[in-house]
């Protein structure tokens, strides 16, 4: 196993060995500083408290992850959309759709697009809270913009996939995406993280940035569906202009580390943000989702709700803050997080915050940690359904409320069946949930 000191030095030797165009490197050298000169996360660290990261320093990731002529069968999203897929990091064009002109290569930008990108990139994230965000930073050889011009709508949504496959050795993958919608423009973006159904050894580290203008609406959607054993820390950063609204969705399966963050900040008033998530860890897997929505001017709304089923040894965390500051008069928000544990051996600890400075707020927020409804079960049972279908049924009816608010249709009906996989393996267990 490698130190902490070890494996900091390791990653940005990798950063080094990257070529990347010459107005980025003012984003690299803050970004290395920043990632050089951090306290690495212990018990001690509380944002990382419930997370340990021995697992990164185990496997070590002395190299880039390779695999962009990859070819194989992952079945993905039945959308009718612009596709980018991208084997560990790197663009597969035989499984990638032509790409749109507003869609754009870091390395490939005009002179106007990387002006575009010098202003925003960077600017939603806090390197000092976000460790991993720096590594992105030192590491930004290579990215994606999508830009829409004012008043512009896109066609299509944006579907990028994230494919990783397992290396000979341990390999670290990197995926960046900034995303600059300007005044009244509208766009959905589909991020989906899968793997194949090998045992995975790769580590990857997702940045994704969202520039939402005045008035512009964004649907975001980020499905983290990898094997258990590939190693995930990623982010979502926003800033929201005025009257501008940010929809989300997120969905993430355990793994031996997966810690996801979202950060949105309300720059401009009426902005609004809607932010549902589920995770599904099993076996001995960990999952995480730190989110925190700051309200920097009066009269933003948000409405977060995150839910969760830990089942068999698997441990789960949820950290979600509201931070009002004291110029958000008006605010009205909530935040809830609610907790399925099907087994005695499973673990959730959830912290949701609010803080507030303004005194003319509507704020609420609450978390639950429960188990199965003994009447539920008691209920179904005795109109003949059995206690392994009652069980399927209550746990899948505890996430379905969020999955229904899910308006890509092709992502409903991707995920149904894989969700009640989970589930049952039985597919008279799961025909409820299939065919509803």
């Amino acid at each position: 196993m490698t130190t902490s000191m070890d494996f900091q030095q390791q990653a940005l030797n990798l950063a080094a060995q990257q070529q990347s165009p010459a107005w980025l490197a003012d984003v690299r050298a803050a970004g290395a500083t920043a990632w050089q000169n951090a306290k690495w996360p212990d018990r001690r660290t509380e944002h990382w408290k419930y997370t340990p990261l021995q697992a990164l320093q185990a496997d070590g990731f002395a190299q880039w992850a390779q695999g962009g002529d990859w070819q194989g069968d992952v079945e993905f999203l039945a959308v009718d959309a612009h596709r980018l897929v991208f084997v560990n990091g790197q663009l597969n064009e035989a499984l990638s759709t032509a790409l749109p002109a507003n869609v754009v290569r870091f390395d490939q930008a005009s002179s106007a697009q990387q002006a575009l990108i010098a202003q925003h990139l960077g600017s939603a994230v806090d390197l000092q809270r976000h460790l991993f965000a720096a590594l992105s930073n030192a590491c930004a050889a290579d990215g994606w913009l999508y830009h829409l011009a004012p008043d512009v709508q896109a066609d299509k949504p944006l579907y990028l996939v994230h494919l990783s496959t397992p290396e000979a050795q341990p390999a670290m993958a990197q995926q960046r995406l900034l995303v600059v919608l300007e005044r009244h423009a509208k766009a959905e973006v589909i991020e989906h993280y899968v793997s194949t159904t090998e045992v995975q050894n790769g580590f990857v580290n997702s940045l994704t940035e969202l520039v939402v203008g005045d008035g512009a609406q964004l649907q975001h959607y980020r499905l983290n569906l990898e094997e258990e054993n590939l190693l995930h820390v990623g982010g979502v950063h926003a800033d929201l202009y005025r009257s501008a609204q940010l929809n989300a969705f997120a969905l993430g399966q355990g793994s031996r580390l997966k810690r996801v963050d979202y950060h949105v900040r309300h720059k401009g008033e009426g902005a609004h943000l809607g932010l549902n998530g589920v995770y599904l860890p099993r076996n001995r897997q960990r999952i995480d989702y730190h989110t925190t929505v700051e309200h920097c001017v009066p009269h933003c709304t948000t409405d977060e709700n995150f839910r969760g089923i830990i089942a068999d040894s698997a441990k789960a965390v949820f950290n979600g803050r509201i931070h009002i500051h004291k110029d958000a008069q008006k605010t009205l928000a909530e935040l809830s997080n609610k907790n399925l544990l099907t087994s005695n051996q499973a673990e959730i600890d959830t912290k949701p915050e609010l803080e507030i400075y303004a005194d003319d707020v509507k704020c609420a927020h609450g978390a639950t940690v429960s188990q199965l409804n003994e009447t539920a079960m008691y209920y179904l049972q005795s109109r003949g359904v059995s206690k392994a279908e009652a069980e399927v049924m209550l746990s899948f009816g505890f996430i379905n409320e969020l999955l229904q608010q899910v308006e890509q249709e092709a992502i409903q009906l991707y995920l149904r069946p894989r969700l009640a996989a989970l589930f049952g393996s039985d597919d008279e267990l799961t025909r409820h949930i299939v065919h509803d």
